[in-house]
């Protein structure tokens, strides 16, 4: 099991900030990561969908021979994770609970969550950080533009400024202290999002959590091998041109071959 990759998937590019952060802290393990740009996204398409859609995208991450199942989608987690953990015999780790238990930090116990319609919905943040802080006041609040936003290379335009401003006012007004970035998008637009917060508001980036879930998970189980070689495979479902060009700008390297495969 410890020689074997880190299967990683999100519905399209987004993950690869939870694939970043997971290279960085794990540097030597090997890495496969696939993105199902054939059917993205998966935020705004029905619980069952997704579910579906989750499990053919876990089902050829362990075809692959993978020791770890991570879910770098912030809707997957919130609505299929029990079931792929119920289907497959190895670790799986999503992304929400990771960042759950960093936001029940919070001081004041008043903690935003911004991320898609479906993470929004599905109500998965406020009931994995009230496990952990019952009395903590929930604001929530989708923000449907960033994705676009972050994928055009404009998290730093005016444009993106004047939709965090819109977006984030509620939050602002509530005097959160803590703001939970539940889409792995989001990470990219957080210079303009601190703009906007100010420096009182703790930013939670998931995907920075999720890493050290990872790395904590591999540290009590004895999964580690730093030695693998650190290779890294990219997989899409649909013509990886997009991929490749937007995956550049998210990595700030090249990804190299990345090949488009069929799941399902």
């Amino acid at each position: 099991m410890r020689h074997r990759s880190i299967g990683i998937f999100d519905s399209g590019v987004g993950g690869l900030t939870v694939f970043k952060e997971i290279a960085s802290l794990l540097p030597g393990e090997n890495l496969i990561y696939l993105g199902d740009t054939a059917r993205v996204p998966y935020g705004t398409k029905s619980v069952e969908t997704v579910c579906r859609y989750a499990l053919e995208a876990a089902e050829f991450l362990v075809d692959q021979g993978v020791k770890l199942l991570v879910v770098a989608c912030n809707t997957a987690s919130a609505v299929a994770l029990p079931q792929l953990r119920e289907r497959f015999q190895l670790p799986v780790i999503g992304v929400i609970e990771p960042g759950a238990k960093r936001a029940a930090k919070s001081l004041n116990r008043r903690i935003g969550v911004i991320g898609t319609e479906g993470t929004i919905n599905s109500n998965r943040y406020p009931e994995a950080i009230h496990a952990l802080l019952p009395d903590a006041k929930i604001f929530s609040a989708p923000c449907p533009l960033f994705v676009p936003l972050a994928e055009e290379g404009w998290a730093e335009h005016e444009v993106a400024k004047l939709a965090a401003k819109e977006y984030l006012q509620p939050l602002l007004t509530a005097q959160i202290d803590t703001l939970v970035l539940g889409c792995t998008h989001y990470p990219l637009l957080r210079n303009t999002l601190q703009t906007i917060l100010g420096d009182t508001v703790d930013m939670v980036d998931s995907a920075e959590e999720t890493a050290k879930a990872v790395q904590n998970l591999f540290q009590q189980q004895g999964l580690a091998n730093p030695e693998c070689g650190g290779q890294r495979t990219f997989f899409v479902t649909d013509v990886p041109t997009r991929f490749e060009r937007v995956g550049r700008a998210f990595l700030r390297n090249n990804l190299g071959r990345v090949e488009q495969v069929q799941i399902g």
